[in-house]
């Protein structure tokens, strides 16, 4: 059994480079694979692992400068959900692209999982789901407005465009684990929005402390991992990943005649050339050699 857990903090690290090899090499020594950026105002990533393992690197990370308070969300699986470890340095753990913006400074007031519900059906507030459009597209809370981005770095330009349909309201946003939130609403504040307030712990915490027949939740939520969606109970969901675009499909889709495994689905047959889908059938080639160069000598 493998234990997941999703991450991220705001702190100030005046050196991220600095921390990266102790941490690949705690992360390598315990097990551990997934990804975690590191950049100047902090980290954020998932990893999975033995129990042992995530417990050795959420203490090791815990002792790292302005980190001690770092929360984190727990699932578990029967399957490993990375194959590789990655430390990654970045210049922002959830790209905005605004300079100006500042989570440690203030955010909007935060909204616990079982508060949710009685917030977002009030008729003077406005719920905003930041993520990507792939994200959406498979699951959201009931009477979200979905700005259809394809990017994070996309919703000040979508806010500037939309404002005026929130004049007199009441913002409530919410994302996958928080963090695109914490970015977010801040920005908002900066932008003289008065009441902001966003889900605490995400969809992610939500999926897991609200009880089904009381969740206004519909769909499944998309992660970024081999799990690819989670639903109510954080188990895990039907989807799987077109890897010629890297997004969610149900098992359905694969019989579409759009679809080719590694190389295109229904969504993106359109839109590579045929040359990309000469290089994707090349990659979906090698990678089946070397899953049998693996079942050939494990």
């Amino acid at each position: 059994m493998y234990t997941i857990a999703a991450l991220y903090h705001f702190t100030r690290f005046e050196d991220p480079a600095a921390l990266k090899p102790d941490l690949l090499a705690l992360c390598t020594a315990q097990s551990v694979q997934g990804t975690l950026l590191l950049a100047q105002e902090g980290l954020n990533g998932t990893i999975a692992g033995p129990r042992a393992g995530i417990d050795a690197v959420i203490a090791h990370l815990r002792g790292l400068p302005g980190c001690a308070d770092l929360e984190w969300k727990e699932a578990v699986s029967d399957h490993a959900p990375f194959g590789k470890m990655k430390v990654r340095l970045k210049r922002e753990i959830v790209t905005m692209g605004q300079p100006d913006v500042d989570p440690r400074a203030r955010v909007g007031h935060y909204v616990e999982p079982e508060d949710w519900n009685a917030l977002i059906t009030a008729p003077d507030v406005a719920v905003i789901d930041t993520r990507n459009d792939y994200e959406v597209a498979i699951g959201t809370f009931e009477g979200a407005i979905d700005p259809k981005t394809e990017s994070f770095g996309e919703f000040p330009a979508w806010w500037e465009a939309n404002k005026a349909r929130f004049h007199n309201k009441k913002v409530a946003m919410f994302c996958t684990g928080g963090i695109r939130c914490e970015k977010s609403t801040n920005y908002l504040l900066g932008q003289g929005v008065e009441e902001v307030y966003h889900l605490k712990g995400g969809i992610l915490k939500y999926l897991e402390e609200v009880p089904e027949e009381g969740s206004t939740w519909q769909g499944a939520c998309f992660v970024f991992d081999n799990r690819v969606s989670v639903e109510h109970g954080l188990r895990e969901g039907p989807h799987m990943l077109c890897h010629g675009c890297r997004r969610p499909i149900l098992p359905e889709d694969t019989k579409r005649p759009a679809y080719e495994a590694g190389v295109s689905c229904h969504q993106c047959i359109d839109e590579t050339s045929d040359e990309d889908k000469g290089r994707f059938r090349e990659r979906q080639k090698q990678m089946a050699l070397a899953r049998a160069r693996e079942t050939s000598t494990g």
